[in-house]
């Protein structure tokens, strides 16, 4: 049986990885339906995770093509939240649960399974309130996969980088196995 996955993608340069992200977990049997925020749009298009997905992509909270609210229906139906890449504004609105687009909406609307996978500026990454924030997300059950270490966008080297795709799919594949 085909597994729901919510796929978040948000404004980390990375984003262009959820692409490859989104196309693996399709290959591997998943019915994927994305998210993206209004920052992510900037990186990558709807489009081509709706190619990718064969889904409709979310891109706003109040853009839904019937009279069901999108975030709502979606939390009914799926086995897993995956928000990959996460940004520190994504990682602080869930801590503190906020709900002010698709996303963050459709987070506090899900029941499931939430795996994140940060990527950002090591800066970011280290500061006390992204730890605090990603402290309190554990605490709730959130796994997260990375962040990894290395060259980051910025050309500096340090711990912020998107995790590699096959340790998220690890996680992924995980954590559906413990739902069952």
């Amino acid at each position: 049986m085909k597994k729901v996955i919510v796929l978040g993608i948000t404004g980390s340069i990375a984003a262009y990885k959820g692409a490859d992200l989104c196309s693996q977990l399709v290959k591997a049997g998943h019915d994927v339906h994305v998210i993206m925020t209004k920052s992510a749009m900037q990186l990558v298009t709807p489009r081509t995770f709706f190619t990718i997905s064969r889904n409709p992509v979310v891109t706003d909270l109040w853009e839904t093509p019937d009279w069901k609210p999108e975030h709502i229906d979606l939390a009914e139906q799926a086995d897993l939240l995956l928000i990959a890449p996460a940004t520190a504004n994504i990682i602080a609105k869930m801590a503190w649960g906020l709900a002010d687009d698709a996303l963050s909406t459709y987070h506090i609307s899900h029941t499931g399974p939430v795996i994140v996978a940060p990527a950002m500026n090591f800066r970011m990454w280290q500061h006390p309130a992204t730890q605090q924030n990603c402290k309190t997300l554990q605490k709730r059950g959130v796994i997260f996969v990375g962040p990894a270490e290395g060259r980051l966008a910025c050309g500096a080297p340090g711990k912020g980088r998107f995790a590699p795709v096959e340790e998220i799919l690890e996680a992924v594949g995980k954590s559906l196995e413990a739902k069952n």
